[in-house]
């Protein structure tokens, strides 16, 4: 039985690169996900972002960011994970990433598929990484 969220209040914010076509297109595809306006995706460049999160711009860079309702800070794929846990309602994809095993799978893939982000395909199609 899923997990459900302790209410409808909780939220996610999303910290992206909008230079990254990649990341430009991921970020529209949760946002399509996401009908109950749970999830905010924020661009790094917009002024007080970064500072927001709590990191600096190489690190923003380097990988996403989420930083939930409850205060709770993500990086890599667990960013990602909190993210998706908003926009379905449930917990559960962090409870699954959590998992001994599952963690490092999704953190290798994720430096995987973020080491590789200028070569996949998105909008816009340039990336300041690469």
């Amino acid at each position: 039985m899923p997990v459900r969220l302790p209410s409808a209040g909780y939220t996610v914010e999303l910290l992206f690169d909008r230079d990254c076509g990649f990341c430009v297109y991921c970020a529209g595809w949760l946002r399509r996900l996401d009908r109950r306006g749970r999830v905010t995706a924020t661009a790094l460049q917009q002024p007080g972002a970064t500072e927001r999160f709590g990191v600096s711009k190489d690190e923003a860079l380097e990988r996403a960011w989420a930083v939930d309702s409850r205060g709770d800070r993500y990086a890599g794929a667990g960013a990602v994970n909190a993210a998706l846990s908003g926009v379905i309602g449930s917990r559960m994809p962090l409870y699954i990433y959590r998992i001994p095993g599952i963690r490092q799978v999704q953190d290798l893939a994720y430096r995987m598929v973020a080491a590789n982000r200028h070569r996949l395909p998105g909008r816009g199609g340039s990336c300041a990484v690469g």
